[in-house]
């Protein structure tokens, strides 16, 4: 089973977001079970489980993990294909954002189309990667910081543009024959309070929305090299991740 794993298909994530079926999911992703086994956890019918398994089985989220002999009756036992499941842009081809339509380093939408575009994009790297059966070379780094002023947090910003576009003037070889091009993101915002994250089985409850006025404005602009992204808010977490441009962006 996956840790992670992205779905790019629209039909795929419809099935995926079909509050029984995500229910299923979260249940075979804690262990193997029979649609009979599922039927008492969920209350339904194992008829109407069987339906539901089968559609995520046909979108390849959950997977035949073996079987096993109950009476008379061969019971399936399935699986979840991941821990967890993200859903690519790609979803909704047609109304992905694009950070390319606008440039706000200031603005949270723009940040957002960002950060769609590095699921979208790493997403597509990964798919392609186990076709290819090959690794692919990516990094993260994730972390928080507490600043005890404004001015501590605009030098902050300072000092890791600073840093970041030396890297890249120092290792950027564009004439380098058969280079591969790499983005790179960085990204700083308001860490979210663990209460207001909407746990799984909270689903579309409005008390879990975030509220306008509890959303910081930015107010540290960041002027990076021509290969980073990089937006400044107050009270911020920070990102940094670096992964291999999708080959159509070559």
């Amino acid at each position: 089973m996956l840790d992670v794993t992205v779905i790019e298909d629209a039909e795929a994530a419809a099935v995926s977001l079909d509050p029984i079926r995500a229910r299923l999911l979260a249940e075979l992703a804690a262990g193997p079970a029979s649609a009979a086994m599922l039927a008492g956890r969920v209350g339904l019918p194992r008829q109407k489980v069987n339906y539901h398994l089968k559609a995520l089985e046909r979108h390849g989220l959950v997977e035949l993990a073996g079987e096993r002999r109950k009476g008379n009756v061969t019971e399936r036992l399935m699986r979840a294909t991941a821990s967890s499941y993200v859903i690519s842009p790609l979803a909704l081809a047609a109304v992905q954002p694009d950070p390319d339509r606008f440039r706000d380093q200031l603005s949270a939408r723009w940040l957002l189309a960002v950060g769609a575009r590095l699921v979208r994009d790493v997403g597509a790297l990964i798919t392609g990667a186990a076709k290819a059966r090959k690794r692919l070379a990516t990094y993260a780094l994730d972390g928080e910081v507490t600043f005890a002023s404004a001015a501590d947090r605009a030098a902050f910003i300072e000092e890791l543009t600073q840093g970041v576009g030396a890297l890249i003037r120092k290792y950027h070889d564009g004439n380098a024959e058969g280079g591969r091009d790499h983005r790179i993101v960085v990204a700083v915002h308001p860490t979210l309070k663990p209460e207001a994250i909407a746990k799984p089985e909270a689903i579309a409850k409005p008390e879990a929305i975030a509220k306008p006025e509890a959303i910081a404005k930015p107010e540290a602009i960041v002027t990076p090299g021509v290969t980073v992204e990089a937006t400044a808010a107050a009270t911020p977490e920070t990102a940094l991740a670096v992964a291999p441009a999708p080959p159509d962006q070559d």
